[in-house]
């Protein structure tokens, strides 16, 4: 497959959650190259709402790894630095997804390429948009600035990005 470059969506909303996202991306240096990393938003749970709320941003990762396997170090890192599986949509110390890969449409029972609900998560849209907004949907042709203007930021605060201090 060769290198690629897959944004990934980081999400946290226990603990420390800037320590949180920070040692997640120096996680990721084991797996690639870090590249662009947006600013980090704040927002409200979506879908299970009596929990703290969410910090997220999003990172472009060069990488030689092909999905599967990058799916597989991304559920390594997340168990590493504390993630218990809980509920769908429950709280979590780290979350990472994989957002897009290139122009890759995949679906498996366990793996969407394209993530199927970025589309209505303006905390993705927005960190996403900063990093990659001339990227197109490989299923719609949108691109990432196109669907976030289409959605909007409402229910999400720009917190800037994160700092040494939260690393």
């Amino acid at each position: 497959m060769g290198e690629a470059i897959a944004y990934l969506g980081l999400g946290t909303n226990l603990g420390d959650r800037l320590a949180q996202l920070g040692s997640a991306i120096d996680a990721l240096g084991d797996i690639g190259t870090v590249g662009a990393v947006s600013n980090v938003y704040e927002s409200a749970p979506m879908y299970v709402t009596d929990q703290p709320n969410f910090m997220n941003m999003c990172v472009g990762l060069k990488t030689a790894l092909g999905p599967q396997d990058l799916l597989a170090a991304l559920k390594l890192i997340e168990v590493t630095r504390g993630r218990v599986q809980t509920f769908r949509n429950g709280p979590r110390a780290i979350d990472i997804d994989i957002l897009l890969m290139g122009d890759l449409v995949l679906d498996l029972p366990h793996l969407s390429i394209p993530h199927v609900a970025m589309a209505e998560r303006s905390f993705v849209l927005a960190p996403l948009s900063e990093i990659a907004a001339e990227i197109l949907h490989p299923r719609t042709a949108a691109s990432i600035a196109q669907m976030r203007g289409r959605l909007g930021d409402e229910g999400i605060t720009c917190i800037g990005p994160l700092t040494q201090g939260g690393r």
